[in-house]
């Protein structure tokens, strides 16, 4: 079975192909073939790199259109140099992240009109990751007539968080108007523990895991018993740890008082959230941590701020997880950040030591 997924970022977009038996393989698979195109790499274009066969392409498009750049890259399936299906209707199936799903999507799921119409009603707080999900779902319907397709919603394995974890200290009125933390990132956090585990050679059931999802977005579950019971995002993905560009948890009277004294809207403080803030707010100069670590820190000193205030609040997070837990058998990382920069993956885990966390430097290192 030829099963396409895409994953549709706020300036990203992958799309996957693979060849799938009866059943679900133990360990990740390769993809036959594979599109991740980037909006933010190279300013005034779109880069989109295909892979297939162990080789690398990059395409650069100069229409920023999403909606262009993702039918050129479908297209490339089976009308490109190297065709990895003899046509659309090669596809059996296809399925999409969606990151935010609500209270009432809460596993993954056929794609009917109300479903499509619950991705739109939740743009409002999920914004642009639910907008391009929904333009890449219409896109499909129209380059794979007739292929069921399937969304796999972030928010679900969150969706069963304690009511201690879940409700906000506001009037209850606002958890029954659906204002209520629902957190992100779970399919990530659900294959890292179930990952975590099988490396582990252990039931998923007797561990008490935290996994770190460090990308371009962070955030933390805390999983026991292979359930998420506390996680840093909440009703947005803009609560918690901080990020790229998003700042994650700020004090509410800070925007109360910018809207009030500060001169700011609504629409720019919005943007100030998740555009201008994170790493990119606080050091002035990038957003990626790899260009942040290479600094100098004597001439470039709010580079190492940022990754102060990053770490800092990596910290404080885990030990919120580890707390909600009652102990810790395994930390775990995954993302980009958590996948690479072996730097902060000790950082984080430094602190902890005194509850018998320890991390192998050398294995740190070569991971």
């Amino acid at each position: 079975m030829k099963v396409l997924v895409l994953n549709a970022g706020s300036g990203s977009q992958k799309i996957s192909l693979y060849d799938l038996g009866a059943t679900l393989p133990a360990a990740p698979s390769t993809p036959l073939w594979a599109a991740y195109a980037d909006w933010n790499e190279q300013p005034g274009t779109v880069l989109a790199h295909l892979t297939q066969g162990g080789t690398t392409t990059t395409r650069t498009y100069t229409d920023p259109d999403r909606g262009v750049v993702m039918s050129a890259l479908a297209r490339e399936l089976w009308a490109g140099d190297h065709p990895a299906i003899a046509g659309p209707e090669a596809i059996d199936l296809i399925g999409h992240r969606v990151v935010h799903g609500g209270p009432n999507y809460r596993q993954s799921t056929f794609i009917t009109p109300a479903v499509k119409e619950a991705i739109a009603e939740y743009e409002k707080v999920a914004g642009s990751h639910n907008r391009n999900t929904l333009q890449g779902i219409t896109l499909m319907d129209h380059l794979f007539p007739g292929t069921p397709q399937m969304a796999a919603f972030d928010t679900a394995f969150h969706a069963h968080l304690p009511l201690a974890a879940a409700v906000y200290p506001g009037p209850y009125a606002w958890f029954t108007q659906g204002i209520r933390r629902y957190g992100f990132h779970g399919l990530s956090h659900q294959y890292a523990a179930e990952r975590a585990a099988a490396l582990l050679g252990q039931d998923p059931a007797t561990l008490r895991l935290v996994t770190c999802h460090l990308g371009g977005g962070c955030s933390l579950a805390a999983v026991q018993g292979g359930h998420s019971i506390n996680t840093t995002m909440g009703f947005t993905p803009l609560e918690g740890l901080m990020m790229n560009n998003r700042s994650g948890s700020v004090d509410p009277g800070v925007l109360i008082f910018l809207l009030r004294y500060g001169g700011y809207t609504v629409e720019q403080l919005d943007r100030t959230l998740h555009e201008e803030s994170g790493l990119e707010g606080i050091s002035g100069s990038a957003n990626d941590l790899r260009e942040l670590l290479a600094a100098d820190p004597a001439i470039h000193p709010r580079a190492r701020l940022a990754i102060d205030i990053y770490v800092q609040r990596l910290r404080e997070g885990i030990g919120a997880m580890v707390a909600s837990l009652g102990g810790l058998d395994a930390l775990v990382f995954t993302g980009g950040v958590g996948e690479h920069l072996a730097a902060i993956r000790a950082e984080a885990s430094a602190p902890f030591a005194f509850m018998g966390l320890t991390i192998d430097a050398a294995r740190n290192a070569q991971a």
